[in-house]
């Protein structure tokens, strides 16, 4: 099976304008598929650092870039509307040509919702929330006419969007998670695309049977979600490098926790792994934002082989 490479950023682990402005750059020039990144106030612990804001972000990366597909992973509906979030994501993709991908998620971190204002509530009530999230976006996406929808917390009458999106039914939702009694279910009926993290390759398979079982069960074409991952990476160029990144972590129990790990040729056999069990794109977390000679020798010496 045919894999591709993107790059995903924390968006709140000291990005800024020139930065992101960097990296989105390198990934276009360097044949990366796409760009991707966290939608966060501030990290889970000190210390505080730089957080762009991601709609802000997306807008000028969707006009100053020609190639990549791009997106949050994920948009959080607690602490942003979404209504608001499908306006604006209708917008962004517009600009693009058509490449926005449309993360959203429940929200997840305690520490930026105590520290902005925002209600994070407790697991079973913040998931029937992002359902009806989803009803909204996808009702205002894909609905032609206006729409009436009400539901707990939020509310639609006579709502549309204009102008409609360009692309019918707007950019691809994407829901990414693990979780086999939420996140799974709620993926088999909203979802374009399925974004697992940080899971090695028997266990996304596991996970991806699941997933088109759901789907088999809502009546939807299995090749109707796209299966990506999220993972992380620790990559040299020379295995002195591969060392010094790994500073005394086992290698071995980092890719069990789907992590890869190595230089470029073993990067290569980790990712083709993935594409075995069904991956379609890897979206590689990259954490030093100013590392751009390492990312270039990244993609000169592991993209080809996957070409």
């Amino acid at each position: 099976m045919i894999i591709d490479v993107a790059l995903m950023i924390e968006g709140q682990n000291g990005l800024t304008w020139s930065r992101w402005q960097r990296l989105a750059q390198a990934a276009e020039d360097l044949g990366f598929a796409g760009l991707y990144r966290s939608d966060h106030f501030t990290n889970a612990n000190p210390p505080e650092k730089e957080s762009l804001e991601l709609w802000v972000s997306l807008t000028w990366l969707a006009s100053h870039t020609k190639r990549i597909e791009f997106g949050p992973l994920v948009s959080p509906v607690s602490f942003r509307h979404p209504a608001m979030t499908a306006r604006m994501a209708a917008a962004v993709d517009d600009l693009s040509g058509g490449r926005l991908q449309l993360g959203l998620g429940a929200g997840w971190q305690e520490r930026e919702h105590t520290m902005f204002g925002f209600d994070l509530l407790e697991v079973a009530p913040r998931f029937q929330r992002f359902r009806e999230g989803l009803e909204v976006v996808t009702c205002l996406l894909r609905s032609d006419t206006p729409v009436t929808w009400i539901g707990e917390y939020y509310q639609l009458r006579e709502a549309i969007l204009l102008p409609r999106p360009q692309r019918p039914g707007g950019p691809p939702i994407v829901i990414g998670g693990n979780g086999e009694q939420r996140t799974l279910p709620l993926t088999a009926r909203y979802a374009d695309e399925w974004n697992a993290v940080f899971v090695p390759p028997a266990r996304f398979a596991e996970l991806n049977a699941k997933l088109d079982n759901l789907l088999d069960a809502a009546g939807r074409p299995r090749e109707a979600v796209r299966r990506t991952l999220m993972i992380g990476s620790v990559f040299g160029r020379d295995e002195q490098e591969v060392e010094r990144l790994l500073a005394g972590r086992d290698r071995q129990q980092l890719r069990a926790r789907g992590i890869l790990v190595g230089v470029a040729d073993e990067i290569v056999e980790q990712i083709q792994a993935f594409a075995a069990v069904g991956v379609q794109r890897i979206m590689v977390q990259w954490l030093d934002l100013d590392d751009l000679d390492r990312l270039e020798s990244f993609a000169t010496s592991v993209l080809p082989s996957l070409g």
